[in-house]
């Protein structure tokens, strides 16, 4: 048993944790409040419990503690009175950043890219994700050993203690680089494979699900493909791309489940993942699929298209695919009431109408879960599909 499965299969107490925030030019109050609820489903989605936020307004990080030393004693003394176990910061800390936090504060201190790296150490099913994952975390902590050491001498299990190794040995920048070395040589030969095996396929046309991370890109897939691919209200369900075929009035296509995406997706695990999101920059088409229910749906539709654009991922026919409208409700507010705003169901055909169709040509609205409009869902992805499929084969008309 390795030692991510063994922290895993041990029985801990639920972590109390608080959470930390900055505002500064570069993120707004409504963002960190939006980036801290997010933080807070992070910190669920492992296993935790968030107690308590904490924002500061700073221009630069302080470069030893990160925040203030008047907000540091508040969090200490908050820490203390509440026996917290964990902080967690949004941004990413250095080495000294953690050392010092965590002697003021006197508990555990990990950042939002930790704590992803976590999440994912805890999802890897398959030989394939946990060596990406592995990999990730090594990059992550070879610029840190000397702050993290104290981390790695006490791991017994918990959020940010999955990581790799627990002895002094294994804190050496030398060890580290070599175990860098041949986790990326193990890569490189399964990417290889992946490769050969996307190469084997032929040349049906494929279809890739991109999104945020929890949109319900895996309930679709299973929806298309009747199959079973595993879905679950939580952020990164899906770790190892899953491909299907899938045949719509006899014209079949490859359809892939891919990772989902997230603001501040540290970039060790967009490096590691690479083979994984190779499925996306060979695919014909792009599903970007969008949980129209959530509050800022439009940032994450935005973090999608940045994240492709740096992936170079900027030539491929994309389809906006708004999921969950059973969810969403339409905010109603007369401007010279003064009583607060109501929220209303809204319709499919006044969804064709709204600004979320015009802006975002072409478009379908849907509901996986409850299967409200798939039959054009269909027929949207079989019409493109078929295209495509005639211009390979011009002469293979046999499908129609």
């Amino acid at each position: 048993m390795t030692y991510i499965e063994k922290s895993i299969s041990t029985d801990i107490k639920q972590e109390q944790v608080i959470l930390i925030g900055v505002i500064n030019q570069d993120q707004s109050p409504e963002q960190v409040e939006d980036y801290l609820k997010e933080l807070a489903f992070l910190t669920e989605t492992a296993g935790a419990k968030p107690v308590e936020n904490f924002v500061q307004k700073i221009d630069n990080p302080n470069p030893k503690t990160y925040i203030g030393s008047g907000k540091l004693d508040e969090i200490e003394e908050f820490v203390r009175l509440n026996k917290i176990d964990m902080a967690i910061f949004d941004d990413e800390l250095s080495a000294s950043q953690f050392r010092n936090i965590e002697k003021i504060l006197g508990c555990r201190v990990i950042d939002r890219t930790n704590l992803i790296l976590d999440i994912f150490a805890r999802r890897a099913q398959t030989s394939h994700a946990r060596t990406q994952v592995e990999l990730a975390q090594y990059q992550y902590l070879l610029p840190r050993l000397t702050g993290l050491w104290t981390h790695l001498e006490r791991q017994r299990g918990g959020i940010g203690l999955r990581g790799p190794g627990e002895t002094e040995i294994e804190t050496d920048r030398r060890i580290v680089r070599d175990k860098i070395a041949k986790l990326q040589s193990r890569l490189e030969k399964i990417d290889k494979q992946k490769a050969t095996q996307r190469k084997n396929r032929g040349k049906m046309v494929r279809v890739s699900l991109v999104g945020y991370t929890n949109v319900g890109k895996s309930t679709i897939m299973n929806l298309l493909s009747k199959s079973d691919v595993f879905a679950e209200d939580k952020l990164f369900a899906t770790l190892d791309t899953t491909v299907r075929k899938v045949v719509i009035d006899n014209l079949p296509f490859l359809l892939s489940d891919t990772v989902g995406f997230i603001r501040k997706l540290p970039h060790q695990l967009v490096e590691s993942f690479k083979s994984t999101l190779d499925e996306v920059r060979e695919s014909d088409i792009l599903l970007h699929v969008v949980d129209i229910s959530h509050p800022n749906f439009e940032d994450q539709i935005n973090i999608v298209n940045q994240t492709l654009r740096e992936m170079n991922i900027t030539d491929k026919p994309v389809y906006m695919v708004f999921n969950k409208i059973d969810q969403y409700h339409h905010v109603q507010k007369d401007e010279d009431d003064l009583t607060p705003a109501g929220r209303e169901n809204i319709s499919l055909e006044e969804l064709k109408n709204t600004w979320m169709a015009r802006n975002n040509d072409p478009s379908i609205f849907i509901s996986a879960k409850n299967k409200t409009n798939i039959d054009r869902f269909r027929e949207m992805i079989y019409d493109r599909v078929k295209e495509i499929h005639t211009q390979r084969y011009p002469y293979n008309d046999f499908l129609y």
